[in-house]
């Protein structure tokens, strides 16, 4: 009879254990999820260039859809007829989190298209989704490019989340002339277990199958998009640029560049940033002068939280915004800018 109830006690001990693990492992992987992949509004106050700080650039504004969302996009330059160039955004911010890029690609001729993703900015989404989306909000994005039937050859400038995009979207049928991926990572996947390692250490092995599975009842088979495969598949000029001290994605992890063994397009070229200040996520395509100053004006912001204790009136907020020069918080690095512009006006060739 003892030993009976013994065994009745394993056997219901390890169902519980067999159900429990995968219950709270899609709990963490969902909590992961959602504090990782929350909506992002523009910013109130912000020290970096937006549009409503330049003068003399038009821009169109435009909607198109993107699954269940309804996308806002911006159309710059719509004089030049040199090309087209989208610009995918990073996590965390959205089209005019690349202004300066913007006006750099306007006044070097180009035409511009740049949109904010799923869930960031004016475009409609409760979340930004997860990794697989921007991808899809390129490719959705692409598609509406055709239509407006501009017929200018087409380039794609991508940062991070955007890094990934424009080399993901390359396994979809578009006619793309040429991309630059900016701190782009291969596949969702990897970075995802990269990030998760960072966080839980040696327990996210455990959850690594239940991310897979996560993402995949989330995404179907855009979870599976591959922006080394797509890169293979177009064959098309590609210039993949990475910083050697990139915290967000390693450079000799998630990254893209990490792959170079698999990659067998020919027109690949690559970029390492290995000097320092230009060498980590954000700084790639920073000027030295920018770098010195966003340094200088945080210090003082630091200053102005601790004064007031975490708790800064409007009113101060909106005397520190107004002092900033965001012209200089965002001066770029023009050697970056130029190389990335040359390889666009070579591919043209």
């Amino acid at each position: 009879m003892k030993n009976l109830f013994k065994k009745k006690s394993v056997i219901i001990c390890l169902l519980l254990f067999l159900i429990g693990v995968p219950v709270m492992s899609f709990v963490m992987v969902h909590s992961l999820y959602t504090k990782n992949f929350v909506r992002v509004e523009m910013p109130e106050y912000s020290g970096w260039l937006h549009y409503d700080d330049l003068n003399g650039y038009d821009r169109t504004m435009v909607e198109f859809q993107s699954g269940d969302n309804l996308l806002t996009g911006y159309i710059y330059g719509e004089e030049n007829t040199k090309g087209l160039v989208v610009i995918a955004h990073g996590l965390g911010g959205g089209a005019e989190s690349y202004m300066a890029e913007t006006v750099y690609f306007v006044d070097a001729g180009w035409k511009v298209f740049a949109y904010d993703c799923t869930g960031s900015y004016r475009s409609e989404g409760d979340s930004t989704a997860g990794l697989p989306q921007s991808a899809l909000d390129l490719d959705a994005a692409l598609g509406y490019a055709k239509e407006l039937n501009w017929n200018l050859p087409v380039m794609l400038y991508g940062h991070s989340w955007g890094g990934y995009a424009v080399g993901a979207v390359l396994n979809y049928n578009h006619n793309i002339t040429a991309a630059a991926s900016i701190s782009g990572y291969a596949t969702p996947m990897e970075l995802l277990d990269e990030q998760s390692g960072e966080i839980m250490g040696g327990l996210s092995k455990i959850l690594y199958p239940f991310e897979m599975i996560y993402q995949k009842a989330r995404f179907g088979d855009a979870a599976d998009l591959s922006a080394v495969e797509g890169i293979n598949k177009s064959g098309i000029p590609v210039m993949i640029i990475h910083g050697t001290k990139d915290q967000a994605i390693k450079y000799d992890g998630a990254a893209i560049i990490a792959h170079k063994d698999d990659i067998t397009n020919p027109q690949v070229v690559y970029k390492t940033c290995d000097t320092e200040g230009h060498d980590g996520h954000n700084n790639l395509f920073m000027s030295d002068e920018s770098q010195a100053y966003v340094d200088e004006i945080n210090a003082e912001y630091l200053e102005l939280n601790e004064k007031y204790e975490g708790e800064i009136p409007d009113g101060e907020k909106q005397n520190f915004y107004a002092d900033v020069d965001k012209f200089l918080t965002s001066s770029l690095d023009v050697e970056f800018m130029d190389e990335v512009n040359t390889f666009f006006e070579n591919s043209l060739r």
